[in-house]
């Protein structure tokens, strides 16, 4: 652990026992920051230069939105914590070959985009906005951060015809827990965290953990899902993708690969030509 962390550590854990209050805001306030951005890779400049951009905003934050395409027939891409749209680069030429467009953003605090803090919710208002711009999708696309909150917005009016969730996260509760097990910060913190989430961003209303755990609103959700996890993951565990199977059964593809880790996985061509079969079989068209 590093000096920082082992600080935040050594401040947080005490403070949680005599004024969780104190301890849940503070850990709130580094929790919801992505603290770096994520930069156009120069595999991918190719691709994001030829995106239309556009202009959203979401609580008081400006939006960077990319369109490669008319608008007609969209595919929704969500990208994952400390991560940008252009992530998704490898995926953009073979949807296009199908005659899809492509839509997504750089959620707040993320890549070109306004803000220094993100949430589910922000992602799930984005992706309706965008869906009110161009109607139903063919598919969505997401990844680690973006898969949870895929599911939270179809379930809550977000129409799509499948999904394709990449390193996925199932509940919300995962994340105050990864947050505070990766900085060393004990129970006490990890509730105090939960309890100042539950009262910032779901309006004090606990019924948010369920409507945020995709296992949980299987029913919700009647589309064909494929799934692909690493084995070695060490950011979101393969547990995640196995807690998905369970729950949706025969409605969902579940592929697990082998030396891809987290971050990798998005670009590896194996993957994408899996995710742009499953979409084109869903067209009833064989990719190329």
């Amino acid at each position: 652990m590093d000096p920082a962390q082992a600080l935040i550590r050594t401040t947080l854990n005490p403070t949680a026992r005599i004024a969780p209050g104190l301890a849940g805001r503070a850990a709130f306030e580094l929790f919801r920051r992505p603290l770096r951005r994520g930069r156009v890779r120069p595999a991918e400049r190719e691709v994001h230069g030829r995106a239309a951009l556009e202009r959203l905003t979401v609580h008081g934050k400006s939006v960077v939105g990319y369109r490669w395409g008319s608008g007609e027939r969209p595919v929704l891409l969500l990208h994952g914590w400390r991560s940008r749209a252009s992530r998704f680069a490898p995926f953009v030429p073979g949807l296009r070959a199908l005659g899809l467009s492509v839509v997504a953003f750089d959620a707040p605090g993320h890549g070109d985009s306004g803000g220094r803090s993100t949430s589910v919710l922000e992602y799930r208002e984005l992706a309706l906005r965008l869906q009110d711009r161009y109607g139903p999708f063919e598919a969505v696309i997401a990844h680690s951060l973006g898969v949870c909150a895929a599911f939270g917005a179809l379930g809550d009016g977000l129409r799509a015809g499948r999904l394709a969730a990449v390193s996925g996260v199932s509940e919300v509760g995962f994340f105050p827990a990864a947050f505070c097990a990766g900085l060393g910060l004990d129970a006490a913190v990890e509730r105090a965290l939960r309890d100042r989430i539950e009262q910032d961003l779901f309006a004090g209303d606990a019924g948010a953990w369920d409507r945020y755990d995709a296992a949980g609103r299987a029913g919700a959700v009647g589309l064909p899902i494929l799934v692909l996890h690493d084995e070695g993951d060490d950011v979101v565990p393969l547990g995640q993708a196995h807690r998905l199977k369970r729950a949706y059964g025969e409605q969902l593809d579940l592929v697990v690969t082998r030396g891809l880790g987290h971050r990798r996985i998005i670009g590896e061509p194996t993957v994408v030509d899996q995710v742009i079969g499953f979409i084109s079989a869903g067209l009833g068209v064989t990719a190329a």
